[in-house]
């Protein structure tokens, strides 16, 4: 969903995902409707003496609840910033940490194939979340010893439910990131010890195997009276999530040492049209083509990309009226030739688009990657077993045969799904 920046930390954006002001007042809600169960806990655990009876009155519940899940979200961005300050020392910048309906996503650049490197910046989080619960512990124990009970009960009972509630919270959280369910930590953990002795794919697969079994696990659980609707969602991401990154991490080792002129459809291959084409004679041109979208080119530059989508819009009594120039898209995605083609699929993939225009350091069009010519390579790559750089020739024979349709583009969305990190 939509997020929005709310500020920075240390030069880091903050982001609030529109489902976090979904979960925000929720939690707010079930930490406020248990006051009286969660105080009895802190009083068998911690001594806290609380006296359930002066903080359940009037708003009070629902303000110490509000408290309180507010203090978790900071404990949470709090935990991100753990992970991105040990990543941001060996040179990985995070483009941002943001809130969202299961934690916090802080998300790296790039992700370190270093299994040192990744057990430490996976490992910082827990350890932030410790500390967190250890300091909201240090003034709970603060406001023991102080006692205004007397003077103050409500603010006194109030901040000790509060800071033993998120005391006790920032360690279980950091506990249940350290479970093997990867992305989560514990995950990554995992993978970076898999990784020690191990091709770095093949420690991703491995890992997100186990991720997947915990993610069942915990779907079950949650199913278990009374369902857990937050452990059952918990459990979907979890398996989603390890899915998508083993996908994206065979993905980009196949393509390793693969440039986007090795995938692309070549300039003297290509088929364009021009801005003043009608769309009705596009549409022709798509039926006896077989192609699907077409680069529109104005003396001999490029203007723009034309699709079947975009010809849909027009309606048939109208299609000889209308001209590729009223129906184009011209704002162009373009990327280099000599690009690595897992570059060409991440833009794709974000861009949320069929194509990207080649284009040299001259502004000339090389040539066209479309997400078919990637599939394509992937599988002329997986289907050889051969390393990258040895199936260039196979490549070039395969992809390079000027289809720009896109045939397979559900294949390569089911494929290519956004990076989650974790918890």
């Amino acid at each position: 969903m939509r997020s929005f920046r709310i500020g920075s930390a240390f030069g880091i954006p903050i982001k609030l995902d529109l489902t976090f002001l979904l979960v925000l007042p929720l939690f707010a809600y079930l930490i406020g409707s248990q006051i009286s169960l969660t105080a009895e806990l802190l009083n068998d655990l911690m001594a806290a003496g609380i006296e359930a009876g002066a903080i359940t009155g009037g708003l009070t519940p629902w303000i110490l609840g509000f408290t309180a899940a507010v203090g978790l979200f900071v404990g949470i961005v709090l935990h991100e910033l753990g992970h991105s300050f040990v990543a941001m020392r060996y040179g990985y910048p995070i483009d941002s940490i943001t809130l969202w309906i299961f934690g916090g996503i802080a998300a790296l650049s790039e992700m370190p194939e270093d299994w040192k490197q990744e057990f430490t910046i996976a490992i910082a989080g827990p350890i932030v979340s410790v500390i967190v619960g250890l300091g909201c512990y240090g003034l709970f124990t603060g406001v023991l010893f102080l006692d205004p009970v007397e003077t103050y009960p409500v603010v006194t009972f109030g901040s000790l439910f509060v800071l033993g509630y998120l005391s006790i919270l920032n360690v279980v959280l950091a506990i249940f990131n350290l479970l093997p369910a990867f992305p989560m930590d514990g995950g990554r953990i995992l993978r970076a010890f898999l990784a020690r002795n191990r091709p770095y794919a093949r420690a991703t697969e491995i890992a997100a195997e186990v991720g997947k079994f915990f993610a069942v696990l915990l779907g079950l659980f949650g199913l278990f009276p009374p369902t857990n609707v937050i452990m059952i969602g918990v459990a979907f991401f979890i398996y989603i999530a390890a899915s998508s990154e083993a996908k994206r991490v065979t993905m980009k080792a196949a393509l390793e040492g693969v440039a986007v002129s090795d995938v692309m459809t070549p300039a003297e291959r290509l088929h364009t049209v021009s801005p003043d084409t009608t769309v009705d004679e596009l549409i022709r041109m798509m039926f006896s083509q077989r192609h699907t979208g077409y680069p529109v080119m104005s003396n001999g530059r490029p203007i723009g990309i034309v699709t079947l989508d975009d010809a849909r819009d027009v309606q048939p009594v109208e299609r000889d009226a209308f001209t590729v120039e009223d129906v184009m898209t011209s704002e162009l995605r373009t990327i280099s030739p000599d690009a690595d083609a897992m570059e060409a699929i991440s833009t794709i993939q974000e861009e949320g688009i069929g194509r990207l225009l080649v284009v040299d350091d001259y502004g000339d069009v090389v040539g066209l990657v479309s997400r078919t010519d990637l599939m394509t390579a992937l599988d002329v790559i997986r289907s050889s077993g051969t390393e990258a750089p040895t199936a260039q020739r196979e490549l070039s024979a395969s992809t390079c045969s000027g289809s720009l349709d896109d045939v397979t583009d559900d294949a390569l969305d089911q494929s290519l799904v956004f990076e989650f990190d974790h918890l």
